[in-house]
């Protein structure tokens, strides 16, 4: 039976380079759409999971074709409002070998930084839910998105709603007054189950261990990440699991990943996957996230969710654009050691 997961966040018009190409070497763009909650939307969606998305879209024929979007990929869009404002875009340029993707923002005035607290029915939003997911990003917006994530976070918990939260640390955003730190630690309190890399638990939630490098500077020391999980979990009683991605970063085209979860009983750490020749590792975190809450829902074994999540993730890095395209099957032959990419006749 479908599990009901319930998200809630931006969705933005995403801009892409052809290719591996610089901005304006040629005059085009690829256009489509992500955001990260979204992006969890339409992956358990895709494995059979009864997946909503929660936003505030602009009311002309972009905004639409977002909402058609998400429909073709079986995601309820019933709770979707349409409010002044339009439709943030981002740019991406994709990276190759040791040249760095970058992302330019033109998100100001965006729909959903017009919301407000009231402006959703949670009761109505969260009716039959077993799941919440949020992202650190929405509340980074500005000071109503994070007054609306923290309506959010204490509706769901008031539901008996699961609530999971990836930390996204944003640099580029943050800038209405308010630190992460001061909005994050406050919205961690109503979250079961935290999602994040080493950076988010730092920048967001203030939690570093002595010593610790970020794993693209140098091979993994998994103590650290056994003392920074135990960390987050005595600091946030409440958190019931984290999950920690791991990405040893050899070049933009080159990353080793994997991942590692911590919950009452103990520490999980999955096998590693050695990426190469990356298509695209935007989404990957999310990619993460949403094999994490698939995995959490559907297995009785954390490790076995675990390593579905980093399986998962790791088939992202295949895919171009925001979002994974894959099967609850094409996951499960990966995470069983299925690596060979033989054609399948």
């Amino acid at each position: 039976m479908a599990h009901r997961i319930v998200t809630f966040g931006e969705m933005m018009l995403r801009l892409k380079t052809p290719g591996f190409q610089r901005f304006f070497q040629e005059p085009t763009f690829e256009a489509t759409f992500g955001g990260g909650e979204a992006n969890v939307a339409v992956a358990l969606a895709n494995y059979g999971e009864n997946a909503a998305f929660v936003t505030f879209l602009p009311k002309n024929d972009i905004g639409e074709c977002c909402e058609r979007q998400l429909r073709w990929h079986r995601v309820d869009t019933s709770l979707i409002q349409y409010n002044k404002g339009r439709m943030g875009i981002y740019f991406l340029e994709a990276g190759a070998n040791q040249r760095p993707s970058k992302v330019v923002y033109d998100r100001d005035g965006a729909a959903i930084a017009v919301g407000k607290p009231g402006d959703i029915d949670w009761k109505k939003a969260l009716a039959g839910a077993d799941w919440f997911h949020i992202t650190g990003i929405t509340p980074a917006i500005n000071q109503q998105t994070a007054d609306l994530s923290m309506e959010a976070v204490k509706a769901a918990k008031a539901a008996g709603v699961t609530v999971s939260c990836d930390f996204n640390y944003r640099a580029k955003l943050w800038k209405y007054g308010k630190t992460a730190q001061e909005v994050m630690t406050e919205l961690v309190k109503f979250v079961d189950v935290g999602i994040a890399n080493e950076e988010d638990c730092q920048k967001s939630l203030g939690i570093s261990v002595e010593g610790m490098k970020e794993a693209h500077h140098g091979e993994i020391d998994v103590k650290k990440y056994e003392a920074l999980t135990a960390k987050m979990l005595e600091t946030f009683p409440n958190m019931q699991k984290i999950a920690i991605t791991l990405r040893e970063s050899k070049s933009a085209s080159h990353n080793d990943w994997s991942g590692c979860l911590r919950d009452k009983s103990g520490f999980y750490l999955s096998k590693k996957y050695n990426i190469t020749d990356i298509v695209d590792r935007v989404g990957g975190g999310d990619a993460f996230g949403s094999g994490l809450i698939y995995g959490l829902l559907n297995y009785k074994n954390p490790q076995d969710a675990l390593e579905f999540a980093v399986a998962a993730s790791c088939l992202k890095h295949s895919i171009n654009g925001d979002v994974n395209r894959v099967s609850v099957d094409e996951v499960e032959k990966l995470k069983g050691g299925d690596a060979s990419g033989r054609v399948q006749r």
